[in-house]
């Protein structure tokens, strides 16, 4: 994609991020793909964290819309089999690391747009890691190669995603949704599930990757991707200043802790992060 193209899906992330917060998500995350399936696994019971369980449909419209556009351009391709039980691993790694840094790689430039200097940190703890992962990768490190597969395996995952928007439009009694906390503060339904279309049909047609950004800049020498990230800070920062969301610290960030080593490293046991009601969250 071109670079304009770029610039603009990535501001386009970076205003959904706080318009999200403006219509009633948590303070500084307005979209976090970890915080958001964290929450649906407390939704569907998975977990009994009280504070942090609602099916959010930002997921389901993350996953729908990048489904549908690429089924629209002819881009749907089925393909899978390549180091399974690796890629589950790594896969749980960085779901941990993401969620014991409160936020995924999206949420930290959202936070870090809105002042949090706690996620500046975790930013060079993020591209220490990415550095890491290009050094194996320039030493011939690989997952292997990916074969196709059935149209069945493909239609799981959004066929999961209907299923969890029905789910959380029905609201039966199996169902869990949080009265206090981050879980409890969310925008409502057709605004969540329309701004993850959005965000589901921009990131598949502009292949935007906080990972990719880095990894193509120290691998290859290509900027390209990063364009779309600081695009991403630079339209939250605006839309966070026109606000009054800006708070700029270590301290009193919602949903954020100060614990320097552990932003960095990813590695702070659960156990040790404070919760002081909802006012903090928000």
């Amino acid at each position: 994609m071109s670079k304009r193209f770029l610039v603009g899906s990535g501001l386009l992330l970076g205003l959904l991020g706080v318009l999200l917060v403006r219509f009633g998500n948590p303070a500084n995350m307005g979209i976090c793909v970890a915080c958001f399936v964290r929450d649906i696994a407390g939704g569907l019971g998975l977990h009994r964290a009280a504070v942090v369980q609602y099916l959010r449909p930002e997921v389901s419209g993350f996953i729908l819309g990048s489904f549908l556009i690429a089924l629209f351009t002819r881009e749907f391709r089925v393909r899978g089999g390549s180091s399974p039980l690796p890629r589950f691993f790594i896969g749980f790694a960085v779901m941990l690391g993401a969620l014991i840094f409160l936020g995924c790689p999206l949420r930290m430039l959202l936070r870090l747009a809105a002042g949090d200097l706690n996620a500046l940190i975790g930013l060079f703890g993020f591209v220490s890691g990415i550095g890491a992962g290009v050094f194996f990768l320039r030493r011939g490190f690989s997952l292997g190669r990916a074969y196709p597969q059935t149209a069945a395996n493909g239609l799981f995952i959004p066929a999961a995603a209907l299923g969890l928007l029905l789910l959380v439009s029905m609201a039966p009694v199996v169902i869990f949704f949080s009265e206090g906390g981050p879980g409890s503060f969310r925008a409502p339904f057709i605004i969540s599930l329309a701004a993850g279309l959005l965000v589901g049909i921009t990131v598949q047609r502009s292949r935007l990757c906080q990972v990719g950004c880095f990894r193509d800049l120290m691998l290859l020498g290509d900027p390209h991707l990063l364009n779309g990230s600081v695009a991403i800070l630079a339209g939250a920062f605006v839309l966070n200043l026109v606000f009054g969301y800006v708070n700029v610290g270590f301290s009193g960030q919602p949903v954020a802790h100060t614990a320097a080593q552990w932003n960095f490293i990813a590695g702070q046991r659960q156990s040790r992060l404070k919760y002081n009601g909802d006012k903090e969250f928000r």
